[in-house]
């Protein structure tokens, strides 16, 4: 290993508690024949927010503490028989480093398929941090596209065009490609935190242009007048159901996971604190997610539905007819959505639940909304996916237009009469 003096970077963990400052470490480990291996460590300083926070000057300085007797031994000492003792030595005083990474030499023979594997094993298996729809997603396109082309490759022998080559090749979807590019971007960065990849060297996925954002299918949603139509031709509980996605912008998972206790009557609001998926149970798709919303005059509907269900706590609000205590089947609710509004004539490919997502963001923003306001009662992480999100319909143009030129026209009839004075 080189003696060079280490100054590694100091960043953030978004994914652990507290979001910790850490850094990696270049030292040495006694193998069993008497010879020494390089390899890196991570350590983790302390946290960068709640108790006990530490500022990036604060945990520089810890950093450079913790490093300047280990560079001086590395340097001076061409054993390196103390370089053990003077990471313990230096620790004594500070957080313990939590797992050492393979050595940087194994980074040039190590295979897609073993990355893969890593991932699959490491971060996919968080069930803290990754849902269970995201767990599954990512699995099947691991499987199904990226371990039968990939998987044989070497890291470093997957070059950018090939890839990018592949991609337009394999998918018709722009959103299914940017998916299986985001897959990948990840499997590289657990990599590098394996050593099994450069540090700070960018992957072929990331350099793989997937051209402009496109969307399959006609990005529409219904109008005003279309939507009360289609609501009028839905039975309970799915009037309710859609209501609710329309009031609060939630997503449909989220409202089939309500429960009882998460209803409040009194102040007509419901907390977002779970979602079904395939009728399983489980945590919101970001913490994000997890918020508080008005239902509006839904509430009267909602308590009329309390009082006649025997509402108990743990009970789910939108309860299979045919399977009690289970929550409903969100196919259910699609199904009846399609058929009421074939009937009105109104039905296209791309309706459902969540269309009338985008429909919440969008209305919410034109009744007088922000954008703000709108992407934290929507549950988004930030302003792009509203963004995204939020559609502009002609209607709206137009009023927006007429309003620039009616004050345009009023400028100039003010103009003439100040002329002919």
């Amino acid at each position: 290993m080189s003696s060079r003096p280490q100054q590694p970077r100091v960043h953030l963990r978004a994914d652990r508690r507290g979001r910790p400052w850490v850094f990696r470490y270049r030292t040495d480990e006694l193998q069993p024949d008497g010879s020494r291996k390089p390899i890196r460590k991570y350590y983790e300083i302390g946290p960068s927010l709640g108790e006990g926070a530490l500022t990036k000057d604060e945990a520089e300085a810890t950093r450079d503490r913790f490093l300047s007797e280990l560079n001086v031994s590395l340097s001076s000492d061409p054993l390196r028989n103390d370089a053990s003792l003077v990471v313990k030595t230096a620790a004594a005083k500070l957080p313990l480093p939590t797992i050492g990474l393979p050595s940087d030499l194994e980074w040039a023979t190590a295979s897609f398929g073993e990355a893969a594997r890593l991932y699959k094993e490491g971060y996919l298996s968080r069930e803290a941090y990754v849902a269970t729809p995201t767990r599954e997603k990512e699995t099947f396109y691991i499987r199904r596209y990226l371990l039968p082309r990939w998987g044989t490759f070497l890291l470093t022998d997957i070059h950018p065009k090939a890839f990018e080559d592949w991609l337009h090749t394999t998918f018709d979807s722009w959103w299914t490609m940017h998916g299986v590019r985001a897959i990948m971007n990840r499997i590289y960065a657990h990599a590098e935190g394996h050593g099994l990849w450069p540090e700070g060297r960018r992957n072929p996925a990331s350099k793989a242009r997937l051209g402009r954002k496109r969307h399959k299918r006609e990005r529409r949603i219904l109008s005003f007048e279309e939507t009360a139509r289609v609501l009028s031709r839905l039975e309970q509980p799915f009037r309710l159901v859609l209501q609710t996605c329309i009031a609060t912008g939630a997503r449909i998972s989220e409202v089939l996971g309500l429960k009882w206790k998460h209803v409040d009557l009194r102040n007509g609001t419901i907390r977002i604190d779970q979602r079904v998926w395939r009728q399983e149970v489980g945590r919101v798709k970001t913490e994000s997610s997890r918020r508080l919303v008005a239902v509006g005059d839904l509430a009267a509907q909602f308590a009329s539905k309390a009082l006649m269900d025997g509402a108990e706590p743990e009970a789910f609000v939108f309860q299979q007819r045919r399977g009690r205590g289970k929550p409903m089947w969100d196919s259910g609710v699609r199904d009846a959505l399609h058929t009421a509004a074939r009937q009105e004539k109104c039905d296209f490919p791309g309706l459902g639940p969540h269309s009338f997502r985008r429909a919440n963001i969008t209305w919410r923003q034109e009744v007088g909304g922000s954008a703000i306001e709108a992407s934290k009662i929507a549950g988004h992480s930030g302003l792009n996916m509203t963004s995204d999100y939020t559609f502009v319909s002609a209607e709206r143009q137009n009023e927006l237009t007429l309003r620039i030129q009616r004050k345009l026209a009023d400028a100039a009839n003010m103009n003439a009469s100040q002329r002919t004075v």
